[in-house]
Formats: structure tokens, sequence, C-alpha cells
């Protein structure tokens, strides 16, 4: 059995762990509270968008001639996909969950696939698994803004435009509640026609001043949007994982406290006994040597 002293150093340490878990845990509460909001607050704008991109690719006459961002092209000889994980750990299988989505697709798809990342532990894992990384993010999971997502949808577009690529796809984390988040695996590139479509048949749109003008500015628009709600979803994701994790560790913390506390009541326990059992032990000793002299 361990001392006395040293379990109660044990302690202290737990204890310590325990303050520092919790505050950790306060902090991705509050950050996870407003990036909730924010999520929750566009995915009804960026769904809707991405039910007009749908629709615009179920348009008579859909190929590169209206836009080449509607060119669906078959067979299909290059990929890419991006892949958003966090910058930090400590969240619990956040990331490790997104991780083996982009792995098991890369391992599923026969074509030649590029990987553009956003957040290090992502690159560091493609990095590590020498995939074909051409691009890599950082510091996006903090206070994600839109314009920080433009130079990634530009990699993109001209990735699929100039026929680098044929089919773009995304891989992030779809906030779902505070205890649940979902990997999951979204197409981008080419816009995918609507499974069902509305009144029997496809909507026809109609555009001013022209479609060229329209289409090029409406189209690159809404995909970067549908990669910047990707990352709100992921960022919201990324702190409620890491809520619950730091509450887990701080319970087992305190579990591990009371168990320690327990072992070093046991341990004063058997001191004292031992202590007395030897006061006891000297004093019939003390009275053998006093009663052999009488």
């Amino acid at each position: 059995m361990a001392t006395i002293r040293a379990i109660r150093r044990r302690i202290r340490s737990v204890r310590n762990i325990s303050q520092v878990t919790r505050a950790m845990q306060m902090v991705a509460a509050s950050k996870m509270r407003r990036a909730q909001q924010a999520t929750l607050a566009s995915r009804a704008y960026a769904d809707k968008a991405r039910q007009i991109l749908t629709y615009l690719a179920a348009q008579p006459g859909r190929s590169k001639l209206l836009h080449p961002l509607l060119d669906d092209r078959t067979p299909i000889k290059n990929r890419l996909l991006i892949v958003i994980t966090s910058d930090r750990g400590l969240c619990g299988a956040y990331n490790m969950n997104v991780l083996r989505l982009a792995f098991e697709y890369l391992q599923r798809v026969a074509e030649p696939t590029k990987v553009i990342t956003i957040g290090k532990r992502g690159r560091d894992a493609m990095a590590r698994t020498r995939k074909n990384l051409i691009a890599e993010f950082t510091g996006l999971s903090e206070k994600p803004a839109a314009l920080q997502i433009t130079p990634i949808a530009k990699i993109v577009v001209e990735e699929f435009v100039t026929g680098q690529v044929d089919c773009v796809d995304i891989a992030y984390t779809r906030f779902i509640s505070v205890l649940t988040q979902r990997p999951y695996l979204q197409p981008l590139l080419p816009f995918p026609p609507p499974e069902e479509p509305i009144g029997g048949a496809h909507a026809v749109y109609l555009y001013e001043p022209d479609t060229e003008t329209i289409l090029n500015t409406l189209l690159p628009r809404l995909t970067e949007l549908q990669i910047y709600q990707a990352l709100l979803e992921s960022v919201a994701s990324e702190h409620s994982a890491r809520m619950v994790a730091m509450q887990n560790a701080t319970n087992n913390a305190l579990e591990l406290i009371d168990h320690l506390t327990l072992e070093m009541n046991k341990a004063r326990q058997a001191a004292i006994t031992k202590e007395m059992l030897d006061i006891v032990g000297g004093a019939n000793a003390l009275r053998e040597v006093l009663e052999i002299r009488d």
C-alpha cells in the first residue's frame, strides 16, 4: 500500500487536473453556444441555396455551356476531397470519426484523389499517410468568417473548371445536438440533380439580365457558401465534443479523488492501528518486566 504522503500528493495532482478540465469545459461551452447559434442561423439559408444549385443542375441542356460548374463529367478521372478537422485535440473522437470517413472514402474510390485539409489534425494525418495534399488551411476553427473561405473556394473552383478534377466532395462533421455529431460526406461539385422534382417536373428558371452574368456571379458564391456552412457545422461539433470530453474528464477526476481519499483513509487507519499495537505491545512488555522484578 502506498504511503499517506504519496497518496496526498496524487490527490493534489488530480484535483489540479480537474480544475483545468472544468475550466476548459466552461470555455468550450461558451464557444459552443456561439458556434451553435451561427450554425443554426445559416443552415436554412445554406440548405435553400443548395436546393437552388441542385435545380440549376437539372435545367434542360445542363452542361458546361450554361456554366463550367454545371458540367457533369463521366467517367470521373480525378477527384478532390476537402477534409475539415480541428486545430487542437482534447475533443474526444471528433477528429478520429471524420478522418476515418475520409480514409474510407480514399480507399473506396479508384480514381486519383487530391486532398485539401482545413485544420491541423487533418493536415498531419494526410501528410503522415502521404496523401496527395495540395493545400492546407489552419486557424479557422476559432471564429470562422466567410472571407476566410474565399481562397479555399477559389482553389476548388479552379481545379474543377480547368478540368484537373472531375468531382469534389467534403468530409466534415454535421452538428445534430450537443451530444450528437455525425461525420458526413457531402458532394460539392458537380452539383447533383434533385432526387424528387417539384410538381412532377423540374422547375425551369428564367435569367435576367442573362444566363452568363447570373451564373458567373451566383454559382461561385453558392459554392463558397456550401464550404462555409460545412465549416460552421464542424466548429459547432468540435466545441460540443470538447465540452463533453472535458466534462467526462472532470467527472473521472472527481471519482479518482474519491477513490484515492478512501485509500488514504485506509492507509491512515492502518498506520493508527499499527501505532496502537506498538503501544499495547510496549505496555505489556513493561508490565511483564515489572512483574518479574516483583
